[in-house]
């Protein structure tokens, strides 16, 4: 298997709303046979309903129970202004920050929300993690000083 991740499917309980939110960040999606798809960079992220996304996925659907899923999308930025210019759209479009922006204990700025699902995303400026042109990120090599 190569190491790439190319779609990231979401299990939403309402396509029309999620889809509402995310265009209200100023995402662009592409609604097909009741799936959203968004491209993200590199990669797609995809809004499915919560039930169909499970029973593909060979799961017995579960209620969600809004508790942490076990996962969280990150999405890096260029300035700390600029997170705390998402934040404020996130709060617009009807996401709920969890982590007030700040300086973290690795020392980069950065803030957590949840989409009306309940999905986790991190915003984070990281100069550590510089971003290319184009939004991609290269991870540094964690073994030079």
């Amino acid at each position: 298997m190569e190491q790439r991740v190319t779609l990231i499917t979401l299990g939403v309980s309402d396509l029309a709303r999620s889809k509402a939110f995310y265009e209200a960040l100023g995402w662009k999606g592409q609604e097909v046979q009741e799936t959203v798809f968004f491209q993200a960079g590199g990669l797609g992220l995809v809004l499915w309903g919560r039930e169909k996304l499970a029973e593909d996925c060979g799961l017995t659907p579960g209620k969600p129970d809004g508790g942490f899923g076990g996962i969280a999308l990150a999405h890096n930025v260029r300035s700390e202004a600029e997170v705390d210019e998402l934040l404020a759209a996130v709060r617009a479009a009807g996401g709920t920050v969890t982590k007030p922006a700040a300086v973290n204990e690795i020392g980069f700025y950065s803030s957590a929300f949840t989409d009306p699902d309940g999905h986790a995303w991190e915003i984070a400026h990281n100069p550590g993690f510089p971003l290319a042109e184009d939004g991609t990120i290269t991870l540094p090599d964690f073994g030079q000083p």
